[in-house]
C-alpha cells in the first residue's frame, strides 16, 4: 500500500508524538497470542480481530473494564495478573523493534517523544529490551497520568504541555484506531501505521496520512 501524499502542513511540525506498543515496538501480535490463551481459558472467546479492535489501543483500565463486564471482576482481576506475567516473559523471549524505526528516529531531528496507554514499567521493560528507552527518556507520558486513555484526547494533550508545544504544532505516530481519534480530537494531525495489525481502513480518516513502511515516515513528515 502506498502512503498517501502529504498535503502541506497548515503550521510547522514542532514535536512527534509516538504511541509505543505497535509503533516502536513490535509487542502487538505477542500481546494478541496472550490474550487469545487467556480469553479461551477464561470462558471468552475472542478472535483476533475482535481483540484488536476492542482492546488494541486502549488504556489498561478500559480493556480490565470490558473484562469485567463480560467475565466478572474476579475473571478480570485474574486475566490481568496473567497477562502481566506471560506478556512479560514472552517480551524478554521474542520481542524487537518494530521494522525500521531506527532507521526513522535517526531522520527525525525534531523534538519527539512517546505518549502510551501502556504503563511506565511495562514502557520501560520494552523499550530498554529494544535498545529505544535513551532515545526517550524523560519524554515518556502514560495513559496513567491522565483521567481519560484514547481515544480521549488527555493523553495527547498532555505530552504536548509537558513538553511545551501547542497541539496544532504537534503530529502523533499511531497504529490503532482509537489513537488517530486521540490525535483528532486533541487537533493534531496524524500518521496512522499500517504495517502491524490494524486494517488501513480503520486509521483513515481526517488530518491523518496512512503509511505501511516505517522507513517512510521521516519523508512523509517533511524531513528528508
Amino acid at each position: 500500500m502506498a502512503a498517501a501524499p502529504l498535503e502541506p502542513p497548515a503550521s510547522p511540525i514542532d514535536l512527534v508524538i509516538f504511541d509505543c506498543d505497535g509503533v516502536l515496538v513490535d509487542s502487538e501480535p505477542l500481546a494478541l497470542r496472550v490474550c487469545v490463551e487467556l480469553g479461551a481459558e477464561l470462558g471468552w472467546a475472542l478472535t483476533e480481530r475482535e481483540i484488536v479492535d476492542r482492546f488494541l489501543g486502549r488504556s489498561e483500565r478500559a480493556v480490565r473494564a470490558q473484562i469485567a463486564e463480560r467475565l466478572g471482576e474476579s475473571a478480570a482481576a485474574v486475566w490481568g495478573e496473567q497477562y502481566r506475567l506471560r506478556l512479560a516473559e514472552i517480551i524478554d523471549a521474542e520481542l524487537t523493534e518494530v521494522a525500521g524505526i531506527s532507521e526513522a528516529l535517526a531522520a527525525i531531528t525534531i523534538p519527539h517523544c512517546i505518549a502510551s496507554s501502556g504503563g511506565h514499567d511495562k514502557m520501560r521493560r520494552t523499550l530498554t529490551r529494544t535498545g529505544l528507552y535513551d532515545r526517550f527518556a524523560g519524554r515518556v507520558f502514560s495513559a496513567s497520568e491522565v483521567a481519560h486513555g484514547k481515544p480521549a484526547p488527555d493523553l495527547f494533550l498532555h505530552a504536548a504541555e509537558r513538553m511545551g508545544v501547542a497541539p496544532a504544532r504537534c503530529v502523533v505516530v499511531e497504529d490503532s484506531q482509537y489513537g488517530v481519534q486521540a490525535a483528532r480530537a486533541a487537533g493534531m494531525r496524524s500518521f496512522g501505521y499500517a504495517g502491524g495489525l490494524t486494517p488501513a481502513d480503520w486509521l483513515a480518516g481526517p488530518d491523518t496520512v496512512v503509511f505501511d513502511d516505517m522507513r517512510k515516515l521521516p519523508v512523509l513528515l517533511g524531513l528528508l
